[in-house]
């Protein structure tokens, strides 16, 4: 699986037009996928371990899409055999009151990971530069000084504002936090599809929403939005990935190996321990062997 051709490269204009939403991968081969994905989620739980007891670095993983593109099974399946105690997932809602009497970023701080922790963000910072391109009567709520008419909201605006994103960014890398971010790339004939199932069965009753349907007819400008925030925010050191999200299986192995390489790669580590802590480890030992003659 060559994972590397779904990340957008710095400064290289894309299209989502180019980009598949489905794979071609054979039904007779969705078992090897499962199979895969159940070996990899293994391997990111002991790489997930070394992290939480290393307590140096972190990672922050980032989902976006449109409604129904599958971020809430994607984030179920894969992390499922990481240990709670290291991970934390914090879907964004609507700013709260105290929220948006603070600039755009400051909610997303608040729940930056941690030393040793993985964090997921079901829709995050860029919500800011995605719906809010959309319905810029949003970024008129933010209150911001000299920005009070639709109007000012214009090109060089938001080019501050992806400006603004990858210094946050780049800052968090620089500081020990790793950054993946992956777009889940949906159909609009796949999302009426799972519309309809939310609709038909009761069990997923609670998962529709109207609103759902109105933004739906935002579908075109939706995806405008996203194609400038991938081309404006895809960096070296926290790049975007598109993944075709028509297929929850092969969605959920493609980011499941794109979050292990990323493991990998941070070469996190049990700490060492010096010849005093050793010592005392083996007195310890020898006590406990005595009383437990």
């Amino acid at each position: 699986m060559d994972w590397n051709k779904y990340r957008v490269k710095p400064k290289k204009k894309i299209k989502l037009s180019e980009f598949n939403t489905y794979s071609d991968i054979k039904k007779s081969d969705k078992n090897k996928l499962i199979a895969y994905l159940e070996n990899d989620i293994i391997k990111i739980s002991n790489l997930q371990n070394k992290l939480y007891a290393e307590n140096r670095q972190s990672l922050l993983i980032i989902f976006q899409g449109m409604d129904s593109a599958g971020k809430d099974s994607t984030i179920k399946h894969i992390m499922r055999g990481v240990n709670p105690q290291g991970i934390l997932v914090h879907s964004f809602k609507h700013p709260s009151t105290l929220e948006m009497e603070h600039d755009y970023l400051w909610r997303y701080v608040q729940y930056l990971p941690e030393h040793g922790r993985i964090t997921i963000f079901n829709r995050s910072h860029y919500e800011s530069v995605l719906i809010a391109k959309v319905h810029p009567e949003i970024v008129l709520a933010e209150r911001l000084p000299d920005v009070d008419s639709k109007d000012k909201i214009d090109d060089e605006f938001w080019k501050k504002r992806y400006e603004q994103i990858n210094s946050f960014e780049k800052e968090n890398v620089e500081n020990g936090i790793s950054i993946l971010k992956f777009f889940l790339h949906l159909s609009k004939k796949e999302q009426a599809k799972r519309f309809l199932e939310r609709i038909e069965q009761k069990e997923k009753h609670w998962k529709f929403s109207i609103d759902d349907i109105t933004e739906r007819e935002f579908w075109n400008e939706y995806n405008s939005a996203y194609e400038d925030a991938l081309n404006h925010t895809s960096t070296k050191t926290a790049p975007w990935y598109i993944i075709p999200a028509d297929d929850k299986q092969y969605a959920h192995k493609l980011i499941g190996k794109i979050i292990l390489e990323k493991l990998k790669s941070m070469k996190p580590a049990f700490p060492p321990i010096n010849k005093k802590e050793k010592a005392l480890m083996l007195e310890a030992k020898a006590k406990l062997i005595k009383e437990n003659k």
